[in-house]
């Protein structure tokens, strides 16, 4: 199976990541790199001060939850995310980070949306499995995939909602691929509205929702 890669973003959205980056290298004390901001070269020196100001830590302060993550939900790269989010995630728990992100899918700004999206996929708790064929999860990984079940349909309902009622092109694209779209995955109540977002996706007129949409129906 071919996925189409996720398009750049429809819109440059990277000024509110810049300001939210400066604020959090200010709280943390991090010296961001001299030169041209965000060419590529400072980009990746800024991200090795913070890597480095993050390394092995164990303790933050509190107030740096909401600065932490949130400025792991303005990057606009979905790899280079994953700094802020695990970082967020080891120091204050699975649970707050996925809270905090069905929370931005809910009532944030569209950036927000979008990058909530992008950002799950780090704060998820992967399923770790056994040698062999059998692909039976360890039963530290189920116990951690298991603890976070009530937060998971939250997550999903929340994503489900956005990507029909808001019609924000890059929310869309960055919900989808992550997205349920089998009926089974939700309460009954929900499964018009399963129905709905399939609809969408597949008569929309960007090319990379309908592509997508066709690997996940079913």
């Amino acid at each position: 199976m071919t996925f189409a890669p996720l398009p750049d973003r429809p819109r440059d959205r990277s000024s509110a990541f810049r300001l939210q980056l400066a604020e959090l290298a200010r709280l943390m004390e991090v010296d961001l790199p001299a030169g041209v901001p965000f060419d590529r070269e400072w980009q990746g020196q800024a991200r090795m001060a913070f890597r480095r100001a993050l390394r092995d830590v164990d303790a933050l302060a509190d107030q740096l939850f909401e600065p932490l993550l949130h400025t792991g939900v303005l990057d606009p790269d979905p790899s280079h995310n994953r700094l802020f989010v695990e970082a967020a995630v080891t120091v204050f728990g699975r649970r707050r980070v996925q809270a905090a992100l069905i929370g931005y899918v809910r009532s944030g700004t569209d950036s927000e949306r979008a990058g909530a999206a992008r950002a799950w996929y780090w704060a998820q708790a992967p399923l770790r499995f056994r040698g062999g064929q059998t692909r039976v999860p360890t039963p530290g990984s189920k116990a951690e995939f298991d603890a976070v079940a009530d937060l998971r349909a939250a997550w999903h309902e929340a994503t489900l909602r956005a990507f029909v009622d808001n019609d924000d092109l890059d929310v869309r694209r960055c919900i989808l691929p992550g997205l349920p779209l089998n009926p089974r995955h939700y309460p009954a109540e929900l499964h018009a509205l399963v129905a709905e977002a399939v609809h969408i996706a597949r008569t929309h007129p960007d090319e990379y929702l309908r592509h997508r949409v066709e690997h996940q129906v079913g």
